[in-house]
């Protein structure tokens, strides 16, 4: 790692970022169309919620190969191939004549989508001093949030004036455009910067075999996995699916207020991105029981939101997404520990594995919520009292994880008084 912090790590870094926003604009963008997509496709909420769960399904799945392709070639060529893969899945997603179409093009989006957060991940520690480093790792997941704000407001906006095709062509194409810009300002690492071999020389180059054995028997590992499963899946499942669809339905916002709940989650995870990087780094081997008690208190706001007989108003969802928001950056204390204790050469395989935890949890979550929605809806139209029912969903995924952190955590201190009693 570099002892300094430099004006080029900056630059670097920014232009990586901005590949990043893009993927969560993207990622997010169903999130508000899904009362469209219904109407578009003709399906109900359990098919709706395939859209969502297909495209996590996909990034999770992918994140462990594309870590090992990242450690290989290098994050510069895969946030380039990952955002020209994710902006030809959103163009095919704006012409899909057919819902199998449709379901294709999310195939494509999760694809590409799953470079990006890796990518940045490991240009952090070739770039930034080992002490910055847990800091510009929030602020990569704070800014990356304002994607969300791209597809609640300009998006939703362009969604609602031209309909489904301009909006989604227009985002992909951005999204290219943005990603072949940011490809000339990143170097894979300080001593590789102006390198045409830059990509292709990151480190030791260990076999499958190697990388795979070593990060799947890492604790550490999955304990990142674990701690980004519990704490991001309530607020994932929120914005990718199914917080639209019960403001409108359930709550009766307008299109208006939609854009002010969600562009409230922007504005707490950004807020929240430096705090985060400082507890992190202080929390050190205790993060995992500051991420539970995060996590218990983010599912426990949503238990609460939903105990209500009557649909809460738009100012205590405000406070309950903004708290949330705040919260959820606790999600990234994994990645920190898995920078401190892998090596370098399998960072971003390490970082891949842990990353896929939220999103797993999202798939289920999501799928789940659409299935109770389905079962408890007497009408065609869902109603808040069917919201309720189906956001229990969250409780289920919730209790996976915290048991996950709780095991892992006591599995890593047995090793740790070992080791001290050597």
């Amino acid at each position: 790692m570099p002892q300094t912090l430099s004006r080029r790590a900056i630059t670097v870094w920014l232009a990586a970022v901005a590949v990043y926003v893009l993927a969560i604009a993207g990622r997010t963008s169903f999130g508000v169309s899904g009362v469209a997509a219904i109407e578009r496709f003709q399906v109900d909420a359990s098919r709706l919620a395939v859209f969502t769960a297909v495209q996590v399904g996909v990034y999770a799945i992918a994140q462990i190969p594309t870590g090992v392709l990242v450690d290989k070639l290098g994050p510069r060529s895969m946030l380039l191939y990952g955002a020209i893969l994710m902006g030809l899945g959103q163009i095919i997603l704006g012409f899909a004549p057919a819902y199998w179409v449709a379901i294709l093009a999310r195939v494509l989006i999760g694809a590409g989508d799953a470079t990006a957060f890796l990518s940045v991940m490991r240009l952090i520690p070739a770039w930034f001093p080992a002490r910055k480093a847990p800091l510009f790792s929030q602020l990569t997941g704070a800014l990356g949030q304002s994607g969300q704000f791209i597809s609640a407001v300009p998006f939703l906006h362009l969604l609602g004036v031209a309909g489904w095709s301009v909006a989604f062509v227009s985002l992909g194409a951005v999204g290219i455009l943005i990603a072949c810009a940011a490809w000339y300002c990143i170097a894979d690492s300080p001593e590789q910067h102006g390198s045409e071999a830059a990509s292709k020389s990151c480190g030791p180059q260990l076999s499958l075999g190697a990388r795979l054995r070593t990060v799947l028997r890492s604790p550490t590992a999955w304990q990142g996995v674990f701690i980004h499963w519990s704490n991001l899946s309530p607020i994932n499942i929120f914005l990718l699916l199914w917080g639209v669809p019960m403001m409108k339905l359930g709550m009766g916002l307008d299109a208006g207020q939609i854009a002010t709940v969600l562009s409230t989650a922007t504005i707490g995870s950004v807020c929240a991105g430096p705090l985060h990087g400082m507890i992190s780094a202080r929390a050190g081997n205790n993060r995992d029981l500051v991420a539970l008690a995060t996590s218990a208190i983010n599912v426990g706001l949503f238990a609460w939101f939903f105990a209500s007989g009557q649909p809460r108003n738009q100012i205590w969802l405000m406070v309950l997404i903004f708290v949330v928001a705040l919260l959820a950056p606790a999600a990234n204390y994994g990645f920190d520990s898995v920078r401190e204790h892998l090596k370098y050469s399998v960072l971003a395989t390490g970082t891949g594995l842990a990353n896929m935890g939220g999103f797993v949890a999202t798939m289920i979550g999501a799928q789940l919520i659409g299935a109770l929605l389905d079962w408890h809806a007497q009408v065609a139209t869902f109603q808040w009292a069917d919201f309720r029912v189906a956001w229990l969903g969250i409780i289920f995924v919730w209790a996976v994880g915290a048991a996950g952190i709780v095991y892992c955590g006591l599995r890593l201190r047995r090793i740790r008084d070992n080791a001290s009693v050597r």
